[in-house]
């Protein structure tokens, strides 16, 4: 049985005046879950002055009732035991109005033994209101408070669930195998709410976007194509038309009294402080409680509900979509106590589950302090099995924008990789160009295919788990603007009225053509390349403009050669002799040519080769 979340009407005086409906989160659950004590938030006016009784079900208790400081919440504690089987639990209030019906559902198929994304997969990384309109009935909805405005930049232009469903055979074909779309759940808010972080409702899908049923429809379509679902979370925030903020379910649920003060509350984005032996308690939680704008509340996960809920909501949505992985928006945003339990209760739930987390900084000793498996100094347990590279994306950008130098060019990537000491596992770091708030890779190179192409290789082909931004296999390009809704731009072919199509090819220049050739190329590589699943990265100090490397599996090796010079470059192979099996036979990658490797090979001027070398 489905509820309706609540209602909140907001008058036209300074003082607001509820309407309330019964709204019941999550709305069911599921039998044979490691999580098998739950807690069922209960909102109406006045429910706490109710009492709840759970009719007689076997293997279900309902253990006791919290009420809070708020009249108007319930929170109902449900032991679900082993021997308990799948059907309907019927809980009945003093007002009668108000008993409910609670379902309990059986589990796919070894779902707690699904396998995450890992080091052999490719994320394509999706703005959904920029990717494909499928369904131009919903780009507005009367029940939100935004419509549709495709001519501003800001705006919501109408792409949607529909349209990732029906681009599934472009993504399959490129040789996408997880998909990454930013939050497609309700962000209600009055303007700038297609970005969908500013989340109004953590249990239900964007009607802008589509509904539940068609989430978990995209999910099984793409598990047809050889493509998993990766959801994107945002735990640290919430939007300010949230029905908590008029009616929070504790005085506590929400920072700093639930009060931006123009500015006096904001985060101080000094993510260094969680780390800092020295830092004040003072400056911890400026960074940790602050928020981030007006538009986005900082949620208290230091709240044993709220805690306990956003533990929940997760696990529902992994169970509910047969999701693939979890990405964590400002991860290191959030209560880092809080984060150990929300992670740790994942990966209980699901041991080969993967979550990737958000530390924005390039300094891998700050990104690495979130890994599992790290011994921190100060005794931080973290159960977040991967983190992302922002090390290596801001090394290779400078690198190809440098001149080569004894501190220039190259020799950052080999730096920042040389810094991989600090991680438990390598092989477990996203790897990015580029991605939904900065500049587009070819926007970064001042529109050099060259640049764009060997980055794009490197990305590909280096350890870790490799993402891509929507759009960089054509050259989306946001020159000369920053502004995230440039950024975040049309995807060619899913809209109306546009002069190229992606899709079709119809319309792209050479050059996009040419990009999207090479990163087909790479990605369909990956798809079967153990090497570049699995191996090992050995890398070799940069020399006379050329950066190389070598992934070394036990039946492949690939080797990767950046020549950043305007000259074929003649290059003498002595040096990597430990990873080239003796009397090999090479395929390059990008023309098929195959060769018997000598001591020396030919390198074209600024554009990486890549040679494939199988082994009996």
């Amino acid at each position: 049985m489905r509820f309706l979340n609540t209602l909140l009407l907001v008058s036209a005086c300074s003082l607001p005046s509820f309407s309330y409906a019964l709204n019941v989160e999550p709305a069911n659950w599921w039998v044979g879950m490691n999580k098998n004590n739950i807690t069922v938030l209960v909102h109406e006016q006045n429910i706490a002055n109710e009492e709840f009784k759970l009719d007689k079900y076997k293997g279900v208790e309902l253990n006791n009732v919290t009420r809070t400081d708020n009249p108007n919440y319930s929170f109902l504690h449900l032991n679900i035991s082993d021997n308990a089987k799948a059907g309907t639990l019927k809980f009945n209030s003093t007002n009668t109005a108000h008993s409910f019906e609670f379902p309990l559902f059986t589990r796919d198929k070894n779902s707690a033994q699904r396998q995450g994304f890992t080091s052999a997969d490719a994320l394509y990384l999706i703005n959904p209101d920029r990717f494909v309109n499928g369904d131009s009935t919903n780009d507005t909805v009367k029940s939100m408070l935004e419509a549709a405005n495709p001519g501003f930049k800001g705006g919501r232009h109408g792409g949607d669930i529909q349209g990732v469903i029906n681009a599934l055979p472009y993504l399959n074909n490129l040789g996408v195998t997880q998909l990454w779309l930013t939050p497609v759940l309700e962000n209600n808010m009055p303007d700038y709410s297609y970005h969908g972080y500013a989340i109004t409702d953590f249990y239900n899908v964007d009607p802008r976007m589509g509904s539940n049923n068609l989430y978990k429809t995209l999910s099984i379509k793409a598990k047809e194509q050889g493509i998993g679902l990766v959801m994107d979370m945002v735990l640290n925030h919430f939007g300010a038309e949230h029905p908590w903020m008029k009616d929070k379910p504790t005085q506590d649920w929400i920072n700093l009294n639930g009060q931006f003060e123009n500015g006096k509350n904001a985060t101080s984005h000094a993510r260094q402080t969680i780390q800092d032996p020295h830092a004040s308690n003072y400056d911890k939680r400026q960074f940790s409680d602050g928020w981030f704008v007006a538009s986005m509340p900082d949620l208290n996960q230091r709240q044993p509900l709220l805690n306990e809920y956003l533990i929940q909501n997760a696990i529902w949505w992994i169970e509910y979509a047969d999701l693939s992985g979890i990405r964590v928006d400002t991860y290191s945003y959030s209560d880092k106590a809080f984060l150990s339990d929300w992670t740790k209760a994942i990966m209980d739930e699901y041991p080969h589950f993967n979550i990737v987390g958000e530390e924005w900084t390039s300094n891998p000793a700050i990104a690495s302090y979130w890994q599992r498996g790290k011994v921190n100094q100060d005794g931080y347990v973290s159960s977040l099995p991967s983190v992302m590279d922002f090390s290596l994306q801001e090394a290779v950008i400078r690198a190809l924008n440098e001149d080569e130098g004894w501190s220039t060019g190259w020799v950052k990537v080999y730096q920042s990789l040389a810094n991989d000491f600090l991680y438990p596992d390598t092989n477990n770091i996203m790897v990015f160009a580029d991605n939904h708030d900065m500049s587009r890779l070819y926007t970064e190179f001042g529109q050099d295919l060259a640049k764009t192409k060997m980055a794009m290789t490197l990305f590909l082909t280096t350890r870790g788990i490799a993402q891509i931004y929507y759009g960089t296999e054509i050259l989306l390009d946001n020159t000369p603007s920053k502004d995230h809704g440039d950024i975040r731009i049309d995807f060619p072919g899913g809209f109306k009225n546009q002069n190229a199509n992606a899709f079709t090819g119809v319309g792209l220049s050479k050059n996009q053509r040419d990009m999207h050739e090479t990163i087909s190329t790479l990605l369909n590589f990956r798809k079967q390349s153990p090497a570049l699943a699995k191996g090992k990265l050995v890398h070799f100090s940069p020399n006379n403009g050329v950066y190389s490397y070598a992934r070394v599996s036990d039946t492949q090796t690939v080797l990767v050669f950046m020549n950043k010079n305007k000259v074929t470059q003649k290059h003498n192979l002595d040096y990597m002799q430990e990873v080239i099996p003796k009397n090999a036979n090479a395929q390059a990658l990008f023309t098929q040519h195959t060769f018997k490797l000598t001591n020396s090979i030919n390198l074209e001027p600024m554009t990486a080769t890549v040679l494939v070398i199988n082994t009996p």
